[in-house]
């Protein structure tokens, strides 16, 4: 079921061009879905439905086809990501130390669930599987900022390093 993201897309007339442009030029060679895909998630950060009816549209494909292609690949997002993105480890050594209350805790200070964006567009999460910080659990990161032995009650003074 589709849901309507909180952060209502906001792609410029420069954003379309540019990608109208690439796909054109992209446009006859075989296979040139995920480049476009690619392109277009560089452009916007995200592959909202309007950018998705751009690329069928010009490539001349269903929306479903391109729809499938973007959800299938992890790479790809449908959801905008915030100004600071939040990662939250669920590897093994994380989950066993707890990284599912960090989530959850995240999830009900910023009003959002794994995979969406604040409204205001500050903050988004997702969840990883290893950032290669084991040794730290439970671990999150923002943005490049790397945040080990976390505790529930230590979210709320990092958090507002980035109000």
């Amino acid at each position: 079921m589709y849901k309507k993201p909180a952060v209502s897309f906001k792609g410029t007339e420069e954003q379309a061009n540019e990608l109208r442009s690439f796909i054109a030029q992209a446009k006859q060679e075989r296979g040139a879905l995920m480049p476009v895909l690619q392109k277009a998630q560089e452009i916007y950060g995200y592959l909202p439905i309007e950018v998705q009816t751009i690329v069928a549209d010009e490539l001349e494909v269903p929306l479903s086809e391109v729809y499938g292609v973007a959800t299938f690949y992890s790479q790809f997002s449908l959801n905008p990501k915030g100004e600071h993105r939040i990662s939250v480890c669920l590897g093994t050594a994380c989950y066993v130390k707890g990284a599912d209350k960090i989530l959850e805790a995240l999830e009900e200070k910023l009003g959002i669930k794994c995979g969406e964006c604040t409204e205001d567009g500050r903050f988004s999460i997702d969840s990883c599987r290893c950032v290669g910080a084991c040794g730290l659990a439970p671990v999150m990161m923002i943005d490049e900022d790397v945040y080990g032995r976390l505790t529930v009650d230590m979210l709320d003074d990092i958090l507002k390093k980035y109000m």
